[in-house]
């Protein structure tokens, strides 16, 4: 299972703004995914947040831009991508973790990573830190943006062009 040796993560985050971008696809995995993320916010210390949300996984990234140069200290991105019979999949995860990744070196700003890509349904809910859910990336996507914030605290800020 992925979540084998993940680590424990506690990060106080009070005074921080953070944003979260969600994607609509997948109604109950998201609803998992989002509830995770506001768990972990909260027993961070974060009371500054904002949630957007989007059609679906493609759109992530433009959000999250946008986010990131509004001057929010981290930016949480949930979304779901199912695979399916048809290269679609393999475009829009490509898409969307590229995007993501661009807007996190371009801006600086930690993006955390709650996107699933998986095979099925089963796999997505028992990602979603729904009840009887092995695992929990809403609250992992947090929790991994909060310790990069922390963890850049005191580097360098990127140069303005």
């Amino acid at each position: 299972m992925s979540g084998d040796g993940s680590p424990e993560i506690t990060v106080d985050g009070s005074g921080l703004r953070v944003a979260v971008v969600a994607a609509r696809w997948h109604a109950e995995v998201m609803e998992g995914l989002l509830a995770g993320a506001r768990r972990a916010l909260e027993a961070s210390g974060v009371t500054d947040v904002t949630e957007v949300r989007v059609p679906g996984a493609f759109e992530l990234p433009v959000a999250a831009a946008r986010l990131a140069r509004a001057g929010y200290d981290a930016v949480v991105t949930l979304g779901v991508v199912i695979r399916g019979g048809t290269p679609h999949f393999e475009y829009v995860c490509d898409a969307a973790t590229s995007g993501l990744t661009q807007v996190a070196v371009t801006t600086g700003v930690p993006i955390g990573f709650g996107v699933l890509t998986v095979d099925n349904e089963a796999q997505a809910l028992h990602r979603a830190g729904l009840r009887g859910s092995r695992e929990d990336k809403g609250a992992e996507a947090v929790e991994a943006a909060l310790e990069t914030v922390v963890a850049l605290r005191g580097v360098a800020p990127l140069p303005t062009s």
